[in-house]
């Protein structure tokens, strides 16, 4: 017993000096929607106008699901994320849309996919009219 505190003591110290992973963003804020989450979103949004046949085309559609569940996470990035509100609440719903899209995809499930149509059409709807001044003003 006497010996397994000593190893225990220096096996927590040593955790406690482990530092998180840093990250550095890349891309603002737009040009993660313009690069990433516009075209995959988009995938998803006009898959019936070519619907995956093959395998190679399904899993391009499930690349672009997953793609967009986890650009998410870059959302919410500090430095990206403008409030904690609902800018997370809204990027959460569209991860939760995409991540729904891309099980649906690896089921082959059309329906499935055209399903989170409306939930991430609400997600991106409500987002922009909050953060984007212009959005839907011609």
């Amino acid at each position: 017993m006497r010996t397994i505190l000593p190893v225990f003591a220096v096996l927590l110290a040593g955790a406690g000096l482990a530092q998180a992973p840093t990250y550095e963003l890349i891309g603002s804020v737009s040009q993660v929607m313009i690069r990433i989450i516009y075209p995959t979103s988009d995938a998803l949004f006009y898959i019936e106008r070519a619907p995956p046949k093959t395998e190679v085309e399904w899993n391009a559609i499930r690349n672009q699901a997953l793609t967009l569940a986890e650009s998410g996470n870059l959302l919410m990035l500090p430095g990206r994320a403008p409030d904690q509100g609902n800018w997370i609440k809204d990027t959460k719903m569209m991860m939760a849309a995409a991540r729904a899209a891309y099980k649906a995809a690896l089921a082959k499930d059309m329906a499935g996919i055209l399903a989170q149509s409306d939930a991430l059409t609400e997600s991106c709807v409500a987002c922009h009219r909050q953060y984007r001044p212009d959005y839907g003003k011609k």
